[in-house]
């Protein structure tokens, strides 16, 4: 297990116990959520370390590795997903200025993402530790995702985006992780990283029940605060101090808020609430429109500082 006597983003010492949640997707178990005073960061406290983590991705509930559409939450997802890869597509066009790169894609699961970027036009190359998942993106897409082990073998300065779509929470190897990110950059390349914002309103309302705190499988529980502190924390002398990373803008994911909302509803009451998760998400929405560093989940377009 991984027990921190530090802040994994910022180093303190000033961190603390702030909840527990359950893990309603394999274990059952309950764990423990600490938060640092500091940065703002939480954090998953003795969470399964890399060698035992894989068995708490072993369900087909985890959409991302089995791409199943059983259940009320998942059907709805999977119409939704639709209309959100294309969105991401354009995003990742307008920010990169190009209409044609090369994309990585991180924690990949069953290749949507780099389907819909090939179809774009785009050389697509994806990652993903899941086995199953690996399997599932080539009969479903053609596509043939990397074993993370590849990442430190790929060429440098070689894609002109890299996306994390909810990822970068699940990642034990926090900075190193975001370090080999700025060497695969090609110049003027930029990094998409989407995490769950634990200051959204739909937060407040389920709190330890909130789905996006996802234990143990989420290391880490960002909010817009802790995440431009861990960016700027790569700026020392063990990096590029030439040229960090740099946050560039944000952008919501406003459709977080309603997946989460029905998720949590279920954790919460053990059966699901429709009306009352989609008005909780309506309600996290509205209060994010003034400011969308509130939304339920945020993008961080991030680039390489010249």
């Amino acid at each position: 297990m991984v027990h921190y006597v530090k802040c994994p983003v910022c180093n303190s010492e000033n961190i603390h116990p702030q909840l527990s949640a359950k893990d309603h997707t394999v274990s059952q178990a309950v764990f423990s959520i600490w938060h640092c005073n500091d940065c703002t960061a939480r954090f998953t406290q003795d969470a399964p370390d890399q060698s035992f983590i894989t068995a708490y991705y072993a369900s087909e509930d985890y959409i991302s590795h089995s791409d199943t559409k059983k259940g009320l939450v998942n059907s709805l997802y999977h119409r939704v997903r639709k209309y959100t890869l294309h969105a991401k597509c354009r995003l990742v066009i307008r920010e990169s200025g190009l209409q044609k790169g090369e994309v990585l894609d991180m924690g990949c699961g069953t290749g949507a993402f780099l389907h819909t970027m090939r179809e774009a036009g785009w050389g697509v190359t994806g990652m993903e530790p899941d086995q199953q998942a690996r399997e599932k993106a080539g009969e479903l897409y053609n596509i043939t995702p990397l074993d993370p082990e590849k990442l430190y073998e790929l060429k440098p300065a070689s894609f002109h985006a890299i996306t994390l779509w909810h990822v970068l929470e699940h990642v034990h190897d926090l900075k190193g992780y975001l370090q080999q990110m700025s060497v695969l950059l090609a110049p003027g390349g930029k990094l998409f990283i989407a995490v769950p914002n634990y200051t959204s309103y739909d937060s407040f309302v389920y709190r330890e029940n909130w789905a996006a705190y996802d234990v143990p499988r989420h290391l880490y529980h960002f909010s817009p605060e802790s995440l431009k502190r861990l960016l700027s924390t790569l700026s020392d002398s063990s990096f590029r101090a030439d040229s960090p990373l740099q946050l560039l803008t944000t952008r919501p994911m406003w459709f977080d808020s309603f997946y989460v909302s029905l998720l949590s509803e279920k954790y919460r009451n053990g059966k699901g609430h429709f009306i009352r998760a989609c008005w909780n998400g309506l309600i996290s929405n509205l209060k994010a429109l003034g400011n969308r560093e509130k939304c339920s989940s945020v993008i961080y377009v991030v680039g390489v500082k010249k």
